[in-house]
């Protein structure tokens, strides 16, 4: 069976998320984040921030909402139980803190076969509530036997 190439250039509809400081401060504990400008916004402020700061990889919270539709698309076609993650890239723009509203859009952007492997490629875009981007993510899925 082989991939099918349809969904490339589709997107789905966006997502919005408000972002927690108890919810930052949950992912830094985690992760093993220790700095306090992930727990108290007088620390985020002293260190530059508006306020208790999201560590990068919080991105992932904030985007998954919005992936999870791309992914689980029939017409993208992705067989789900036999998928692994083959990778993500992000470009980093304005610090999310507390109280940012992120929303987040999803194109796939390619869709391709190799070794009896299907390559699923989505980009992310989040932007705050001021319109600025906030990260631009690649996501690679791969899916074994194709």
């Amino acid at each position: 069976m082989a991939v099918n190439t349809a969904a490339i250039g589709k997107t789905w509809d966006p997502v919005s998320f408000e972002v927690e400081a108890e919810r930052i401060a949950a992912y830094a504990d985690a992760v093993g984040e220790e700095s306090p400008v992930y727990r108290d916004a007088e620390a985020a402020r002293a260190a530059g921030f508006r306020d208790v700061v999201a560590p990068p990889m919080f991105a992932v919270v904030y985007s998954s909402p919005a992936l999870g539709p791309a992914i689980l698309d029939p017409e993208v076609g992705i067989n789900f139980p036999k998928m692994v993650h083959g990778g993500q890239k992000f470009t980093w723009g304005e610090p999310v803190c507390a109280g940012d509203v992120i929303t987040t859009k999803v194109e796939c952007t390619d869709i391709s076969e190799r070794g009896g492997m299907g390559f699923y490629v989505f980009e992310s875009v989040s932007t705050n509530q001021d319109g600025a981007e906030v990260v631009r993510g690649t996501w690679t899925n791969i899916v074994r036997g194709v």
